[in-house]
């Protein structure tokens, strides 16, 4: 099929029968540059490039968490469907339950993610902060991390109950993240966290 086919089908298809699968699928045909990330936050569309600074946190955060977890616990820009209309997010860092499996459709389930991290882009900073806060809340995940390099500041939400997070912390990069009475059960030091 070419593009304009696609449009045309994705036209055709009528919004009451949108899928994620189907997004996805139509994510997969398109020319998507390389170094940018995709997701689906709300039934919207989201393309973000990968900054260095980006990166260089999520890899900290990768290497911290294996100090202490397996590999194959710890994820990154990994598809998980969570809760709500069309949400298939690809977060920077994920980390699984033990003995977490995959659902019938190959994919994490998001009941076993214990622990996610996003590290704000300029253009998807507004879904970080908003929708998916509140949409991690609503599944339940215990540990969410907000890293945010143009304030040089990381968000901590934790204690999700009823749809929210009642436990809250930030500070400055520098700081560290303690974690040791969450289930990730460490600290996290932020001191390399690049800025800007």
């Amino acid at each position: 099929m070419t593009v304009l086919e696609d449009r045309i089908a994705m036209a055709d298809s009528g919004g009451d029968e949108l899928t994620l699968d189907m997004m996805f699928e139509w994510l997969e045909k398109m020319p998507i540059p390389e170094g940018y990330r995709t997701e689906i936050v709300g039934g919207h569309i989201f393309m973000a490039p990968q900054r260095d600074t980006h990166w260089e946190i999520i890899a900290d955060l990768y290497d911290q968490l294996r100090v202490k977890y397996p590999r194959k616990r710890v994820k990154s820009d990994v598809r998980i469907d969570y809760p709500g209309h069309l949400n298939g997010f690809a977060s920077d860092v994920t980390l699984l339950a033990e003995g977490a499996t995959k659902n019938g459709k190959g994919l994490w389930r998001f009941e076993e993610v214990e622990f996610v991290a996003e590290v704000i882009s300029r253009k998807t900073a507004a879904n970080d902060y908003g929708p998916k806060k509140d949409t991690y809340a609503a599944a339940g995940v215990p540990v969410y991390l907000i890293a945010d390099p143009y304030t040089g500041e990381w968000h901590l939400h934790t204690l999700p109950k009823d749809g929210k997070y009642h436990g809250n912390a930030r500070f400055d990069f520098g700081i560290e993240i303690d974690l040791t009475r969450t289930v990730v059960g460490l600290v996290l030091k932020t001191d390399e966290f690049p800025r800007g």
